[in-house]
């Protein structure tokens, strides 16, 4: 299994290297557990999806104390054939045989439940791909339903949906989107857009 994501941070303000250089500090504590590569576009992650997506949250919430409107946009991936297996990346949710739509469904809300709060609240949209599968709507829509219950649910747009709520919360639903559905060693992607601090409110 490979999974990973690259993520570019943009923030809002005349200042935006110091914010990002000042932000960097938040993934000290995963970098035993993350491989980091940095080109002049993208910052690329490479891990299990938890540490991945803690990381990602815990770099948005420090460059968003700034209080300057701050996004972060990520093509996240799982089980990409193309990529070799890393062992960085093993998890036993990516493994073995599918469990049922509800059990999994039950699993992510469980898991968006027990999400640590930042404090730092964000808006959010992201499209969730499940690839080379023939049933693929009926995880899309399994995850619909999971996503309408998650607690930041805030709507349906063309395209993707829309997240809004506490970081920690928003980060840890786009987790569960990509760990929980498709099949478990299948190869899934999803394009997030994060959003705080917006000068704009609609």
């Amino acid at each position: 299994m490979f999974s990973g994501a690259q993520i570019s941070l943009y923030p809002m303000t005349d200042d935006f290297v110091g914010v990002i250089l000042g932000a960097l500090g938040a993934l000290d504590p995963y970098r035993d557990r993350l491989r980091v590569e940095t080109d002049d576009i993208s910052t690329l992650l490479v891990g299990t999806p938890d540490i991945v997506f803690a990381a990602m949250r815990d770099l948005f919430v420090a460059a968003a104390a700034s209080g300057k409107h701050c996004v972060l946009h990520a093509t996240i991936s799982r089980g990409c054939p193309g990529e070799p297996d890393d062992p960085i990346c093993q998890v036993p949710e990516l493994s073995g045989p599918i469990a049922p739509l509800a059990e999994r469904k039950r699993q992510a809300m469980t898991a968006v439940s027990n999400a640590p709060s930042s404090g730092q609240p964000v808006a959010a949209q992201f499209s969730l791909y499940t690839l080379g599968i023939d049933q693929h709507m009926d995880e899309i829509y399994g995850c619909i339903d999971f996503l309408k219950s998650s607690g930041v649910f805030d709507r349906s747009k063309n395209f993707c949906t829309k997240l809004s709520g506490d970081a920690g919360s928003v980060f840890a639903t786009v987790c569960e989107a990509l760990t929980r559905f498709g099949p478990p060693a299948g190869h899934v992607t999803i394009d997030l857009t994060v959003s705080a601090n917006s000068p704009t409110s609609l």
